[in-house]
């Protein structure tokens, strides 16, 4: 995808259902082509051309703006419904106490999506570096 068209560029977790329910959204919603969609847990996606690790990325939701700039947890959706047109809802989710129930609430499911999604075995939580 081409830099000028884009505005957030989102890495996320192809193998997690939840998540995948998200982007499918995201996905259909952006008609102007203005998410660049990287799925980290794709055979072809090489971290190291991010800067980032396998694990780093895996902690939570990444994003990088046009200049570079990283951006994590519900910053990203932030910026993401306000690609596809929903700036309005983003706008809400800065509001004093909405905002910090968000990224409690984001750092929670963040923290144990693997869980929550049937990938742990035993209570271990891995996911294979490859």
């Amino acid at each position: 995808m081409d830099q000028e068209t884009w505005e957030v560029r989102v890495f996320y977790d192809g193998d997690c259902p939840l998540c995948m329910r998200e982007i499918a959204m995201l996905q259909r919603k952006d008609k102007r082509g203005r998410i660049d969609f990287r799925d980290i847990s794709a055979a072809d996606f090489d971290p190291e051309t991010t800067g980032k690790t396998f694990a780093e990325l895996m902690e939570r939701i990444h994003g990088q703006l046009p200049d570079g700039t990283w951006i994590e947890g519900v910053e990203v959706f932030r910026r993401l419904y306000s690609a596809i047109g929903l700036g309005a809802v983003a706008e809400m989710t800065k509001i004093p106490g909405i905002r910090q129930t968000l990224d409690w609430g984001y750092r929670r499911f963040a923290k144990n999506r693997l869980r929550l999604t049937g990938r742990c075995l035993d209570e271990v939580c891995a996911v294979e570096v490859t």
